[in-house]
């Protein structure tokens, strides 16, 4: 297993490795995913720049968009010349709200998927779904790695030597993405059906992560900062307090926790605090305190574009 190749010194998540910041609350927001199998190049927008005819891509990215989802274009690891491939589309369509799910079928002509009803998956409704794309059948949970290079090169060096080599030891359950955002964690990765979203992946979590999602759960490895960016149907403040929760009492269900945000307050020096419930199915609860704050050390958030300030979150949970 190779790991991580290795990126340039001046590379987005290397800057972001060197200094440990927290990747809490960083998950890209999505309530439902489209991910469609698209082999071939794949520009920095791949849903219309890629093999996938571009009228396709640009209704299913909209229309995902507009009700809180997010599409994928997926590729299996390794080369992708640009030849005949076996036809098809294989396609994932994911709920990750409470009582997540995953459906998958091979789709022929990638245009019957302007036919689903996206309002049904925005709420959740499997057997509304079903009905509308026939072949759906449940699916184990898979992992998507971002790859896409000419959205960051930081996601093709240093998440196609992660997806090949996780996808030999999970034959058929890993996928190169087009992009799950978070160049700067780079190997970044979601987890379907649940939105989990992780930073600095390597081979071996990758692969525990798979072996614990079908016990229902996160490997005890990806708990805390370095690893867990937060499950992509909450926002910021809520992912990165119920991850801070997660850690604090080891909670490695995928479903055991969540998260709604009470409140929230913006201070004089432009940092922002929200108050956060975070609630156990046992019936415990937290009070968390997330502050969003910019520090003085300034990175490049994507390769190739200048320094920001960088920010991160910072939990605490009331005693």
């Amino acid at each position: 297993m190779t790991g991580h190749a290795v990126p340039a010194p001046d590379a987005c998540s290397v800057g972001f490795d060197r200094t440990g910041l927290s990747a809490y609350g960083t998950a890209a927001r999505a309530m439902f995913f489209v991910a469609v199998e698209q082999p071939g190049p794949w520009g920095r927008d791949a849903a219309t720049e890629s093999h996938l005819p571009a009228e396709v891509g640009r209704t299913l990215s909209q229309a995902c968009s507009s009700r809180g989802g997010r599409l994928s274009l997926l590729r299996r690891p390794g080369r992708h010349p640009d030849d005949p491939h076996e036809p098809g589309h294989t396609t994932y369509l994911a709920w990750a709200g409470e009582d997540p799910w995953l459906l998958v079928a091979r789709v022929g002509d990638p245009r019957t998927l302007l036919d689903v009803d996206l309002d049904a998956l925005a709420r959740g409704d499997r057997d509304s779904v079903r009905a509308t794309l026939p072949g759906l059948e449940p699916s184990a949970p898979v992992l998507l790695v971002c790859t896409n290079g000419r959205r960051d090169v930081c996601c093709a060096v240093r998440g196609r030597p992660v997806a090949l080599d996780a996808a030999a030891v999970s034959p058929g359950r890993v996928w190169e993405a087009s992009h799950t955002g978070g160049h700067r964690f780079a190997p970044t990765g979601v987890l379907l059906p649940h939105g989990a979203t992780f930073a600095r992946l390597d081979t071996e979590l990758s692969t525990e992560v798979l072996t614990a999602a079908d016990r229902g759960e996160l490997p005890r490895r990806s708990l805390g900062p370095a690893h867990d960016r937060g499950r992509s149907p909450l926002g910021g403040a809520e992912q990165a307090a119920e991850s801070h929760v997660r850690l604090v009492v080891g909670e490695t269900s995928l479903t055991a926790l969540s998260a709604v945000a009470r409140e929230e307050t913006v201070t004089t020096a432009g940092s922002t605090t929200t108050v956060v419930t975070v609630t156990h199915r046992d019936g415990r609860e937290w009070l968390v305190d997330c502050e969003r704050r910019s520090g003085p050390t300034e990175l490049p958030e994507s390769c190739g574009k200048a320094a920001v300030a960088a920010s991160a979150w910072e939990t605490h949970v009331r005693s």
